[in-house]
């Protein structure tokens, strides 16, 4: 395989890996706040915490990725198998 194709490769496998990090925090979070939350609590109020367990999933996913990411591009040399995304622009 030549770069090109291990460049799209790992970026679908990524956004899938990302997605499923992210569905995993995120019911992890709805499960902690099913044990913490009563069945009296308002709607409202239940709305908020899911609310929150949403974006507080999003910032873990997106913390625990940029580890990850970080690395395996000190494991692996990526310039020597991906096809850089984005190219430098020549100066004038």
């Amino acid at each position: 395989m030549n770069k090109k194709v291990n460049t799209a490769l790992f970026i679908i496998g990524a956004t899938v890996f990302n997605i499923v990090l992210m569905l995993v925090c995120f019911l992890l979070a709805i499960a902690a706040l099913g044990a913490v939350l009563s069945a009296e609590t308002s709607a409202t109020t239940a709305q908020i915490f899911l609310l929150l367990a949403f974006l507080v999933s999003i910032g873990v996913t997106y913390g625990l990725y940029s580890l990850l990411i970080k690395y395996i591009s000190g494991k692996v040399d990526m310039e020597r198998y991906f096809h850089p995304i984005f190219h430098q622009r020549k100066r004038k």
